[in-house]
């Protein structure tokens, strides 16, 4: 090696004559001061990069995303027919706990034991834990990265390969240990519409588990009051056995004196087993619906300790004569679709961000050496910093068949939007179209059974009195009883409507104050995105009103 180095320096004595050998490049910056190759290396970064992004700019023409477009739009009030004249009027939003209105306490306590334990919200907040995740993935792709190297080898060197002697043939140990980072440089915006996209399905997955709540709470009130409506179908049933008991009893007395004969006894006999039987039946229908609503409270197979109470006892819930149809932009799975729509849209801004240059600046610094015990000396430092480009050129067809995809994918998201409030508004009009109908038909059932109460009081003083058979009184008995099932029937059917309305109508939901979602047309990268999850409180149909 002596030898070698003795040769090398006579041949640069030769070629340079009596000045000094030329050095080279490399070993003259390894020679500048640190801080004058730092500040040099920087520029060179620097320049790189304006460099690199002019390329790209320049570039960008040679993305082809021609004759790939959005078909689906966004359904508004008028295309719904819905009025859009009375626009003054509105609704005070629901209450969060809407079903405390009601005034009944064991409804209160099972709605809120269904809400802490029920299996169906824990699913739903699990849902939004992972999208919450996601986004958290998404913000982190949009900051720099550092990461830790550290690296020990014992490795034999080939002596037939392009290693110089001595490494060639020895074994020797190797080692690394320095920090990398990198930061991609998001000049079109595909972390940012990612980051979007993330965000939009949050805010749906937190819409999805308001919706998730409405639904359950909606479900044990309703189960309760069919509940409470059996209840009283029971006591009706009782009162008929009771009724008939107390007439057979007076036929009895009435065969016994020889007014009647055993055909009036048998026909009040066998009206006895056919109270009996409606009375089982009934209970048979409590013991099931008790078992639904303590699966709804999760407490199956156990018996509810709750007497219901009178259905007299249960306040109704006013709705107002006009409903604004901006309530349909508070429900829950409304907002849901809506900001499904936007993550759509951000997913279709991000497809057309890849077909733009990919730039990042990386960087690296630590130490590097063959031999373990040199990692640490000051010759074994390395470090280096620089631009980086990735350019789609051929890539045969994928970018455009993912953004078709994507586009594919707004598409449905913006019709299963429309579909959902179609189905809204579908919903709102069958219940306050059903509210109406309950009102008139319990006014007049109110006056049918007034009427076959006081038919049944005549047909029974008329038997008594021996002016009519028996036949007239179980006609008039049937009337009444019918009368009086449709009494309580009607009764539970108010209050199932007005939990059906108020679930129609949001069941609570309150969206949060945010940015509203962007035009589905508007597929660019947005500017901005709010990192907090937020509920959507829909504008479509703020100008539509249903009317009563």
């Amino acid at each position: 090696m002596k030898k070698m180095t003795n040769n090398s320096n006579t041949l640069c004595s030769a070629s340079a004559g009596a000045n000094a050998c030329q050095q080279d490049p490399t070993e003259q910056a390894q020679r500048l001061p640190v801080w004058r190759a730092s500040f040099r290396m920087a520029l060179v970064a620097a320049a790189s990069v304006v460099a690199v992004g002019l390329m790209a700019t320049g570039l960008t023409g040679c993305a082809d995303m021609s004759g790939i477009a959005p078909q689906s739009s966004l359904r508004d009030a008028p295309s719904l027919g819905l009025s859009a004249a009375n626009t003054q009027a509105t609704q005070a939003p629901l209450a969060a706990e809407w079903w405390r209105e009601f005034g009944d306490e064991q409804l209160n306590t099972l709605v809120a034991q269904a809400l802490q334990t029920s299996p169906t919200l824990k699913l739903a907040q699990a849902r939004l834990a992972r999208a919450q995740a996601v986004t958290e993935v998404a913000d982190a792709a949009t900051l720099p990265q550092l990461t830790g190297q550290l690296d020990a080898t014992r490795q034999r060197y080939t002596a037939n390969g392009a290693v110089p002697p001595p490494l060639a043939g020895s074994i020797r140990e190797s080692g690394t240990a320095q920090l990398n980072a990198s930061w991609e440089l998001d000049f079109f915006g595909k972390n940012r519409a990612a980051l979007d996209a993330a965000l939009g399905s949050a805010n749906a997955a937190e819409a999805d588990a308001q919706a998730a709540r409405v639904l359950l709470a909606s479900n044990v009130a309703r189960t309760y009051f069919q509940l409470v409506r059996l209840n009283e179908q029971t006591n009706v049933a009782r009162r008929t056995l009771a009724q008939r008991e107390e007439t057979l009893k007076l036929v009895r007395d009435r065969v016994d004196a020889g007014l009647d004969t055993r055909l009036e006894l048998r026909q009040s006999e066998g009206g006895l087993p056919e109270a009996r039987l409606q009375l089982e039946a009934v209970q048979e229908q409590m013991a099931l619906t008790r078992n639904a609503l303590a699966a709804l409270v999760g407490q199956p197979n156990m018996a509810l300790a709750q007497t219901p109470p009178e259905q007299s006892a249960i306040k109704n819930v006013a709705v107002a004569a006009n409903i604004p149809a901006d309530l349909l932009g508070r429900r829950a799975d409304i907002a849901a679709a809506r900001w499904r729509v936007e993550a759509s849209s951000k997913d279709v801004a991000n497809a057309k961000t890849q077909f733009y240059p990919n730039i990042n600046l990386v960087a690296f610094a630590g130490f590097s050496s063959i031999g373990l015990g040199q990692l640490t000396n000051s010759g074994s430092q390395q470090w280096g910093v620089g631009p980086a480009l990735r350019l789609p050129i051929f890539d045969a067809g994928r970018l455009r068949a993912n953004l078709r995809g994507k586009t594919a994918d707004l598409d449905a998201a913006v019709e299963s939007y429309n579909a959902a409030v179609i189905d809204a508004v579908r919903d709102v009009a069958d219940q306050v179209a059903s509210s109406q109908a309950i009102v008139r038909q319990q006014t007049e059932q109110r006056a049918a059974q007034d009427a076959a109460e006081s038919a049944y009081e005549i047909a029974v003083q008329r038997y008594k009195a021996g002016l009519g058979n028996y036949l007239n009184v179980l006609t008039a008995e049937t009337s009444v009883l019918a009368q009086r099932r449709q009494a309580v029937d009607l009764a539970a059917r108010a209050l199932d409507t007005q939990v059906a309305l108020i679930r129609a109508l949001g069941g609570g939901y309150a969206a949060a104050q945010a940015s509203a979602p962007t035009p589905v047309s508007d597929a660019a990268p947005s500017q901005g995105a709010t990192k907090k999850v937020a509920n959507y409180e829909g504008t479509a149909l703020a100008r539509g009103t249903f009317h009563q």
